[in-house]
């Protein structure tokens, strides 16, 4: 019994160092409802209670943000609103003259080297 206590006691020692450091070394941006300071703070003062608090409910995933990462302009929403249908229309047409090109170049059988 008394074996159990002191790994319990082991794994709980782990556990809040562990909720120390993951908090401070955290940017700021993903540390949710209150400031760093006091994340910190909760952790230190409430040892694996506010270990869990910070996992559970202080700690932001990184894909959490709740903004969808815009990867080119044809994905951002306000650029597609800035721009006209007639915009939209002659832009696609570009795109697949552009296309059209591409892959004529690329159908073209490659040169051999015929020697007599």
């Amino acid at each position: 019994m008394a074996r159990l206590l002191i790994i319990g006691g082991f794994l709980a020692a782990v556990f809040w160092v562990y909720s120390i450091v993951d908090c401070a070394v955290q940017p700021a941006t993903r540390h949710r409802g209150v400031s760093k300071t006091a994340w910190i703070f909760i952790v230190v003062l409430l040892p694996v209670i506010g270990g869990i608090l910070w996992f559970v409910i202080g700690r932001r995933r990184a894909n959490d943000s709740g903004v969808r990462p815009v990867i080119a302009p044809d994905d951002d929403p306000a650029f597609l609103r800035s721009i006209s249908k007639t915009e939209q229309d002659a832009r696609i047409r570009r795109l697949e003259e552009e296309l059209a090109r591409l892959d004529e170049e690329s159908d073209e059988p490659p040169a051999t080297d015929q020697r007599p």
